[in-house]
């Protein structure tokens, strides 16, 4: 016979009474803290993630991965509301958070970040990729420039590994004594030419505004390098430049390019600074970027405007401790040794303890 109305009321009761807390009150509510962080940190921020609730159990951890520069956009055009930022180009945070200010306080979105993890570039593939078996660090250049291979690149308009990317080719054409590589692989790729040129001593690559390939190009872009992925293990895309983290994350091949190439040597630094990005465009409307040719950095930050900024300071204060070091490290992302804070004396007094000022 079907429980009566009444009896199933209480019974419903009594398993709600039994889900409370021994004091009868109801659980707190956990503090919701919203990090938006590069696309290429997602396989090691979902450990974080667990990791970080597991040791506090009050916060819910929102993560949300994008390329860098769409990351900060989030919070000073769309105007979210968000507890941490991670970049995977630490310059990025005083380009377009210092420089712009909260309309509601007047103060900078960000007054401070640290630099606090590394990588390096380079060329991701798999099994079923054309040339698979002959490519290799000698001739990946010419591999790629092949007809019909086709080759992912993070849009440079919003993600630090596409701006990072072109500098590579460029790179290149030193290190191996071949001065067309950039044009060999780019040139009438796009309807709107990506084009570089030698201004006062730089190689300075100019990205238009608009960012499109044409039908026939062997170049695939997409907004973040992370979606690359996904097209290399379909065979959508034969090669990928990627982060040496993010392909061992995954389990794909990898050619490593040279250490005056990969932008993860500091010997090789002085070389890096010889080529440079300009957007000629007005991006994020007061700024139009400009990026320098360095050593990968990433940065950490908190907006002025976080919500919960003591969570995020703890959160931030994980990140760059042992346990986040840890999680990091078994994701084969290295981190920065000594971390380096800029505006040293704005960072939190507990976050200072983890970090040396920028020189």
């Amino acid at each position: 016979m079907p429980m009566p109305i009444r009896v199933r009321l209480i019974a419903l009761i009594l398993i709600a009474a039994s889900l409370l807390p021994a004091s009868g009150c109801a659980p707190k509510e956990r503090i919701p803290l919203k990090v938006f962080f590069a696309g290429s940190l997602i396989t090691p921020f979902a450990d974080l993630e667990k990791a970080y609730e597991a040791a506090h159990p009050n916060v819910d951890v929102l993560m949300e991965g994008h390329g860098s520069i769409q990351v900060i956009r989030h919070v000073t055009e769309i105007h979210q509301l968000i507890d941490v930022v991670v970049t995977a180009d630490h310059a990025l945070i005083p380009m377009l958070m210092y420089a712009k200010n909260v309309p509601e306080t007047g103060k900078p979105y960000s007054q401070w970040y640290i630099k606090f993890a590394s990588n390096k570039l380079a060329l991701a593939y798999s099994p079923s990729s054309r040339y698979a078996g002959e490519i290799n660090a000698d001739n990946w250049y010419k591999i790629i420039a092949r007809s019909g291979v086709k080759v992912g690149i993070a849009d440079p308009r919003f993600d630090a590994a596409g701006y990072r990317a072109l500098m590579a080719l460029k790179l290149a054409e030193t290190a191996y004594g071949k001065p067309t590589i950039f044009v060999d692989v780019i040139l009438g790729q796009f309807r709107t030419a990506i084009n570089a040129q030698e201004e006062n001593g730089l190689d300075v690559i100019h990205v238009p505004e608009i960012v499109e390939t044409k039908p026939d190009s062997n170049i695939v872009i997409r907004g973040s390098s992370i979606q690359l992925i996904a097209l290399l293990e379909s065979g959508d895309i034969d090669y990928a430049f990627e982060y040496e983290s993010v392909i061992a994350q995954h389990g794909l091949q990898m050619v490593r390019l040279p250490d005056a190439v990969n932008l993860g040597s500091a010997a090789h630094a002085d070389g890096y600074e010889k080529v440079q990005v300009r957007m000629d465009f007005q991006r994020f409307l007061s700024v139009t970027p400009v990026f320098n040719g360095e050593i990968i950095g990433y940065g950490v930050t908190i907006p002025t405007n976080a919500p919960n900024p003591k969570a995020a300071e703890e959160f931030v204060a994980f990140l760059l401790g042992p346990e986040g070091q840890k999680v990091m490290e078994a994701n084969h992302h290295p981190f920065i040794s000594p971390m380096e804070g800029s505006q040293y004396d704005a960072i939190p007094r507990r976050l200072q303890a983890l970090c040396v000022p920028i020189p």
